[in-house]
């Protein structure tokens, strides 16, 4: 739950802090403020320079210093001039750096000795100060989100970064005003943003002072706060949104999940065989449904070899006891016996039960090792009517004159294209092998074994008919059971291990193909034979 919510809401919470610098916009905004508080020092400057100035009665070492302020007319003229900005605050300088006049000085000269005061001080002595309201918790994080931000928001100066205008052309008619000096920006300690520019005052091409004029760029924080204010209240209910989401996500996925981990290892450790993967998860029809399907399908299958391996080894344990009770009930009676030809008869029995337990453990280990065998090899293309053409030659070459005849009867739907199956060679001789055997041990003298290769809906089918007295009816599938022995009376007993169809079919279905029995029959219902059928994914 806390890596999802971590991950859902750690990008969005950077776009936010990013989205809040907003330092092109502040810089618009300050530009736009600059321009028009130079525009009214400018105006305030030719007022100055045709109103409030006079010839300089003294000596006037600075060059071009002609003229002065004339400060009974300049003062008064100031405070009238500044009386509509309310946060503008005017400073009239000299040529050598003397204060004249003070736009905030009068306004205060005027209220103590009971002249008219501005309207733009009617409370106080200094402007009103612009502040965030406080009216709820959005606004309150607000003011502390703003000490978090970089320069521009915080107690200092602030740059202005704006492209330079050229410089006016001196020779220009009409021209008046000079190189403009840069606008000082700053933040005052209680985060209150302020701008000052100066302005020559001119009278008669000559420079009589400078007027220096301040005010507070309130409508820049308000812009400002008004946009950071938008961006937090999308911002939480982004926020919002995420976390529901994150805790939606971790009840339907990270929580089944921890869920599927419990029940594997209750599976895996607690006594006896408890299925205890939750229904429900069983029954969604998403991603986790098919991972709790898959886990108990891996648990029961699990469970399943283990039952077969158990019932393997008690099947192994009594195949293999028979055949050494038999030679050790031999070894006991051959010293009491001195009749030679009973002696011989023993030592017979012994020969053979030692031959049948050398065929016992033969096939146990073939059968023990497919799976591990089947699952490292790889199939691979088989042309199974060529592997069929080869086996019925060499059995057609090496027959008696009694033995069984094969035959093989080809019944693919392309000639040119040959059937072929996904196989691993070696195992398939093996399984045709065992079909063909049985079917020659069944089979009457001169009798006819038919091999069959068809197409059949993707698949290949391979069968091999006899003419023998067919399959017991009930045991369709009982001969594939591990030594299971339905065996002609004319062969004796404990020639075969009873594994050989059991083999067969566990070889087929690593294939993933499949291996049935079944019986011929003629119109009137006789068996005519058995047949075995195989049938195998056909290769490209």
């Amino acid at each position: 739950m806390r890596r999802i919510l971590l991950l859902n809401t750690l990008p969005l919470a950077m776009l936010a802090v990013t989205l809040l610098f907003l330092n092109d916009f502040q810089n618009s905004l300050l530009e736009t403020d600059v321009n028009a508080l130079r525009e009214q020092a400018h105006i305030y400057a030719a007022a100055l320079g045709q109103s409030a100035v006079m010839r300089n009665p003294g000596r006037h070492p600075l060059p071009g210093a002609e003229y002065m302020f004339d400060t009974a007319l300049a003062r008064p003229l100031l405070l009238r001039l500044t009386e509509p900005s309310p946060n503008a605050r005017a400073r009239l300088v000299g040529p050598d750096g003397t204060l004249v006049a003070d736009s905030l000085n009068e306004a205060s000269l005027a209220h103590h000795t009971g002249g008219k005061l501005p309207a733009s001080f009617p409370d106080s002595d200094l402007p009103r100060q612009w502040e965030p309201p406080h009216n709820n918790s959005l606004e309150v994080a607000y003011e502390w989100l703003l000490s978090l931000l970089p320069l521009s928001s915080r107690e200092g100066i602030v740059t202005l970064d704006t492209p330079d205008a050229p410089p006016p052309d001196p020779s220009a008619a009409g021209s008046t005003r000079g190189t403009e000096a840069a606008p000082y920006i700053r933040r005052t300690p209680d985060r209150q943003l302020v701008i000052t520019v100066a302005e020559p005052v001119m009278h008669d091409g000559q420079t009589v002072g400078v007027i220096q004029l301040t005010r507070q760029a309130q409508e820049v924080d308000r812009s400002l706060f008004a946009v950071r204010s938008s961006i937090l209240s999308l911002f939480l209910v982004a926020m919002a949104v995420t976390v529901l989401l994150s805790w939606y996500l971790s009840l339907t996925i990270a929580r089944p999940l921890l869920r599927l981990a419990v029940a594997s290892h209750d599976m895996r450790d607690v006594s006896g065989r408890a299925d205890t993967v939750p229904e429900n998860l069983l029954n969604r029809r998403d991603e986790i449904g098919v991972l709790a399907r898959a886990l108990r399908g891996s648990v029961l299958a699990l469970w399943a070899r283990m039952d077969a391996t158990e019932r393997f080894a008690a099947d192994v344990s009594h195949e293999i006891k028979n055949p050494l009770s038999s030679i050790r009930s031999a070894i006991e009676t051959l010293p009491r016996i001195e009749n030679r030809v009973r002696q011989e008869r023993l030592l017979s029995i012994i020969n053979n039960d030692v031959k049948r337990l050398d065929r016992l453990i033969s096939d146990i280990s073939d059968a023990s090792r497919i799976d591990a065998e089947l699952s490292r090899a790889r199939p691979e293309p088989v042309a199974v009517e060529s592997l069929l053409a080869i086996l019925t030659e060499m059995h057609q070459t090496t027959r008696k004159p009694d033995d069984a005849i094969l035959k093989l009867v080809d019944e693919s739907d392309d000639p040119a294209h040959p059937l072929r199956v996904l196989a691993v060679e070696d195992r398939l001789v093996q399984v045709l092998r065992n079909l063909i055997g049985n079917a020659i041990s069944f089979s009457p003298s001169k009798g006819l074994i038919v091999l069959r290769c068809r197409a059949n809906s993707g698949k290949v089918e391979v069968s091999v008919s006899d003419e023998g007295p067919g399959i017991p009816d009930g045991k369709l599938e009982d001969i594939f059971d591990r030594f299971y022995s339905e065996r002609p009376n004319s062969e004796n007993f404990g020639q075969h291990s009873g594994l050989g169809l059991a083999i067969s079919r566990q070889i087929i279905e690593a294939l993933h193909g499949n291996l049935y029995a079944e019986n011929r029959h003629d119109d009137q219902g006789r068996v005519l034979g058995a047949r075995f059928v195989i049938l195998l994914p056909r290769a490209p």
